[in-house]
């Protein structure tokens, strides 16, 4: 009862934007030909009944009725066209306050007028007070909206866009034996997002062509299931460094997300060790608030793992940096693999300051943005501080990858899929 109460209050809510949306397009048109006019409101019609059947579809079908790709195209879809209206909205709704501040303004003036000249209260009262909405804001309005709808449907293309970012880091007290090191940072693969092999492919061979010395991995494998990576097992084990490949958990691969048992029967915590197993099935070494250490001639670097450990209270917290920690010495050249940046300023910079390098994934850089030189963006900024790229505080280093994979949105609009090659000087 409660679920179909909110799938009301939800198509309540689609049906008043469309309507509101629709008396702009009204204004828009109201010059055109009678042709012109049906088919403007024939197509908005249209959209507006793909929107609801969809809706629709997904609350009464069974999860098997769509394929995955499918179902997250058409959830992208009405979800773009959902947000482009809403952005449509608040043009308009700038333009209605505007005109309702210049409606009681006329009304002031005409009360101010009717208390000191009675006699020209007719003539005041004769004032128009039909205040028209303007067609430039409704026009800014819908060019808006539909330059970010389009800019949605053109970001399909990108979510196997895979981008090589080169970054060099200097470190003075890095270790002689490990300067010049190269090391491949990878993040969020979301494995259940990924329906084409052969482009998945494409970016193994990216990583592998680098030739790096360590490839680390910061963090969700899978959206939910372990059974996620049974297709693509094969393709992630090719991923090979002399120093190794390790990784930790991210906020998605503890199984947050969906009902347990699932359908086979699974428990959470049967899906999580069977999710460790695909780590060491494919060769990786997964840290679990632990660190090891890495040697190269007489030198050594500490290699730390935590588990999910977010500043954000809706996600968990499972990770233990002083377990960790526990063994190392102060003098020790750090690397932290910590999924969310959130950890970094809550906890690492304000406790671990002989943590020299943290790498984190996590925001996707929301796959939506613009990055230009000397200039980038994204919603997700609103919410993380660090939240792409490159991060500084003193001696102590953050960077946070973009991630290899997708979540929800099957696309990229400015913000590409990374593959990062750090080399430490």
């Amino acid at each position: 009862m409660r679920s179909s109460f909110g799938l009301f209050i939800f198509l309540l809510i689609v049906l008043l934007v469309d309507l509101y949306v629709l008396q702009a397009i009204k204004l828009m048109v109201q010059n055109a030909s009678d042709k012109t006019r049906l088919l403007v409101f024939s197509l908005y019609g249209c959209l507006t009944f793909f929107s609801v059947t969809v809706i629709l579809l997904f609350a009464f079908s069974s999860t098997d009725f769509l394929g995955k790709s499918l179902k997250t195209f058409l959830f992208s879809i009405v979800l773009g066209l959902f947000i482009a209206k809403l952005i449509m909205v608040l043009f308009f709704m700038i333009d209605d306050l505007r005109r309702l501040i210049q409606w009681i303004l006329l009304k002031i003036n005409f009360l101010f007028k009717a208390s000191y000249k009675m006699d020209d209260a007719v003539n005041v009262v004769t004032t128009d007070d039909n205040i028209t909405r303007s067609l430039f804001m409704s026009w800014l309005g819908v060019s808006t909206g539909t330059l970010l709808f389009g800019s949605l449907l053109s970001g399909f293309s990108n979510k196997y866009n895979y981008k090589l970012i080169k970054q060099k880091l200097t470190f003075p007290n890095l270790p002689n034996a490990f300067k010049g090191l190269k090391i491949i940072h990878i993040s969020d693969i979301h494995s259940g997002s990924l329906s084409d092999k052969e482009a998945v492919k494409k970016g193994i061979d990216i990583i592998n062509s680098q030739h790096a010395d360590l490839i680390l991995f910061t963090g969700d494998l899978v959206n939910d299931r372990a059974s996620e990576m049974n297709d693509l097992m094969d393709l992630f084990a090719q991923l090979k460094a002399p120093l190794g490949v390790y990784s930790s958990l991210g906020n998605h691969d503890y199984g947050e997300y969906v009902q347990w048992p699932d359908k086979e029967g699974i428990t959470k915590e049967e899906n999580l060790d069977r999710l460790k197993k695909v780590h060491a099935d494919m060769g990786w070494k997964l840290l679990l608030n632990e660190h090891v250490l890495l040697q190269k001639g007489d030198d050594k670097l500490a290699l730390i793992g935590v588990e999910n450990w977010s500043a954000k209270a809706r996600f968990p917290k499972y990770g233990k940096l002083d377990k960790a920690y526990e063994g190392l010495k102060d003098d020790d050249f750090k690397i932290l693999m910590s999924h969310d940046p959130s950890h970094w300023h809550a906890e690492v910079l304000k406790d671990y300051e002989n943590i020299h390098l943290t790498l984190s994934g996590h925001t996707h850089g929301m796959q939506f943005g613009v990055e230009l030189p000397g200039f980038k963006w994204s919603p997700v900024q609103y919410v993380y501080n660090e939240w792409a790229g490159l991060y500084e505080n003193g001696h102590q280093k953050l960077y946070v990858n973009r991630g290899f994979g997708f979540l929800g949105y099957p696309g990229r609009v400015g913000i590409m899929p990374e593959i990062t090659l750090l080399e430490l000087a």
